[in-house]
């Protein structure tokens, strides 16, 4: 939705000492926007040049519409830590460059991340991290802002999308001004939550140009130490610099009571206690010492309102001013409005008992190609370490398969460490469970490391030719980039046989059959195997299934094995029997056969 508004810009010029004022009227657009959306029209604005990213929730929208805009080369990176090396590529050869990621992956960047704040930049370069309180779509709920005080990494955290597109936007102007990467902390509930935004013109910038500095940006011992006492002196000139950004702003009422605060959790003081004084820091580090000793000092009752980590409530308290914080507010989650009415206001919150409906947890869709192969793990007694992605679904019931989930890549060099420390004969019934998109991600070094250290173990990549979890996004090995270009798809069955690994085979992940007697065959070897299951993902764009699934009930001997693999489609009946959503079901025919009855057809 967009709608426009009359605004005007004056033109102010000066003759013969005089003023002489020129106002032009300018059509103004609005228009509704995620926040994520937000950032990629903020990119746009401010002039980037280089986006890169890998697909990850709440982030991934950003990248997908940063595409939409010509102006910016965008790319899906096969990983974080490739990404951010990417932005700063651009940014050292003089452009506007931007990463973008999840909180965790964050992590796989660390390392470009941390040196480059000793580099500094040429172009301006921003990191936009988004966290997730809540844990909606995460392994954990850390706080970026603590990775960027480890990386003296300045942050800028926006409240709403007006502020996500403006914000990127000054990121630019002090990164190039102090010469620093600069991150944008978004969250979940920002990242998809809708606002309005004013749009503005590109700002086109200007190239600088590139110089050969070694001192700057090679970062070896000599030229680091220089550089770290930099750092920290620029640290120091944005936090006295930071008292008069306009990002940070006191907003006086009525100050019996005061907040700290930032981010979302701005929107809930705001209604909670309207009428209470807030100190809105848009600049989360480093901080604005002077302006917070200041409103400290005009407020009788101070809190400190922040989400996750007490990053700043830590530091304030450091100065010695009385403030409230973690005492009363969790360290878990998401914040509310609710959660001051509670712990602050006193006031009865819980209202009408929430409607009690059934639990509905996570599950693969109907004719997933990972519930095939699950099914027959699970039929052989097969343990599975996992990783990230759809696939992790094969922990809970009734596929039971999964074991462990740490990371992305993760699987691969965990069966590596189990077969290290118990042996061979402990991993004839393990196998490491890892997607395509995640095998290119950082699953090819732990396959690589396998083979090098002459592992024995079993490695199934599922390759359904997607990035399913994020909303199906492309990689290296689908031939296709973000801006839906056909490249040359890296090949995962030659690449494995590349690094010297003799049993690869590839086989459709629904033939069953064939699928259990190659899992036997190589679990048992004494060597490093490789079984490709290769299916698309039933809802990528333009799959067609012709067939459906249809029961016989006069033959079905209500023996229940095509409901074990929990397909949303099956439903058993009161007699015993089952029935097949048709408007579920996608043919996939797994129930098929695992029927040994024939009550099942295709139809």
């Amino acid at each position: 939705m967009a709608f426009f508004l009359l605004s005007f810009r004056e033109k102010v010029q000066i003759h013969k000492g005089k003023e002489k004022r020129e106002r032009k009227y300018i059509k103004l657009e609005k228009k509704i926007m995620l926040g994520n959306e937000a950032i990629a029209r903020g990119a746009y604005e401010a002039g980037v040049k280089v986006s890169a990213a890998y697909p990850g929730t709440p982030s991934t929208e950003i990248s997908e519409n940063i595409v939409l805009y010509d102006e910016i080369y965008a790319e899906w990176s096969p990983n974080e830590k490739v990404a951010t090396e990417v932005a700063i590529g651009a940014s050292i050869s003089g452009v506007r460059a931007m990463a973008s990621m999840k909180h965790v992956g964050v992590n796989v960047a660390s390392d470009p991340l941390y040196t480059i704040s000793y580099g500094g930049v040429n172009g301006g370069l921003v990191l936009v991290a988004a966290d997730d309180p809540g844990l909606y779509s995460s392994q954990n709920e850390q706080d970026t802002r603590c990775v960027a005080r480890a990386a003296l990494v300045p942050v800028l955290e926006p409240s709403d999308s007006q502020e996500a597109k403006d914000f990127v936007k000054f990121a630019y102007e002090i990164s190039e001004k102090y010469d620093t990467p600069v991150i944008v902390r978004t969250t979940t509930r920002l990242a998809h939550s809708q606002g309005t935004v004013t749009l503005e013109e590109r700002t086109e910038v200007e190239d600088k140009p590139y110089e050969r500095n070694p001192g700057k940006f090679v970062m070896m011992p000599g030229n680091a130490i220089g550089r770290h006492v930099f750092v920290e002196q620029r640290m120091k000139a944005m936090a006295e610099d930071g008292c008069s950004f306009s990002i940070n702003r006191a907003e006086y009422r009525d100050t019996s009571i005061g907040f700290i605060t930032s981010g979302i959790p701005y929107q809930y003081v705001k209604e909670a206690c309207p009428n209470a004084s807030i100190l809105k820091l848009g600049m989360v580090h480093p901080l604005p010492r002077k302006l917070i000793e200041e409103f400290a000092s005009k407020v009788d009752k101070l809190y400190i309102f922040e989400e996750l980590e007490p990053v700043i409530e830590e530091q304030v308290k450091s100065w010695g001013i009385e403030a409230v914080g973690k005492e009363i507010f969790t360290l878990q989650g998401e914040y509310s409005a609710n959660l001051i009415r509670e712990k602050i206001l006193k006031e009865e919150v819980s209202g009408k008992a929430p409607a009690q409906v059934p639990a509905r947890p996570p599950i693969l869709c109907p004719g997933c190609p990972h519930r095939s192969v699950y099914s027959v793990l699970n039929k052989l007694g097969i343990h599975a370490a996992g990783d990230i992605g759809c696939y992790t679904l094969g922990a809970v019931p009734p596929l039971n398969v999964i074991d462990t989930t740490i990371c992305m890549g993760a699987s691969i060099s965990t069966l590596h460490g189990m077969e290290k420390a118990k042996g061979k004969d402990y991993i004839k019934n393990w196998v490491a469970v890892i997607g395509d998109s995640t095998f290119m991600h950082t699953g090819v070094n732990s396959l690589m490391n396998m083979v090098y250290n002459q592992a024995t173990g079993t490695v199934m990549i599922l390759d359904n030719s997607t990035t399913g979890m994020t909303g199906h996004q492309d990689h290296a090995a689908t031939g296709k980039t973000l801006k839906g270009e056909i490249v040359p798809a890296i090949n995962i069955y030659e690449l494995c046989k590349a690094m010297g690994i003799e049993h690869v085979t590839e086989v459709d992940a629904f033939d069953t059959e064939k699928l259990e007697k190659v899992v036997r065959e190589e679990v048992a070897r004494d060597a490093v195997s490789v079984i490709i299951t290769k299916a698309p993902c039933v809802l990528l764009k333009g799959n067609v299934f012709p067939n459906k699934c249809k029961p016989v009930e006069d033959v079905c001997k209500k023996c229940g094995m095509c409901l074990k693999p929990g397909c949303p489609a099956l439903t058993k009946n009161p007699d015993g029997t089952i029935s097949i959503d048709e408007t579920m079901c996608n043919g996939c025919g797994l129930c098929q056969q695992l029927c040994k009855f024939g009550a099942i057809e295709t139809v």
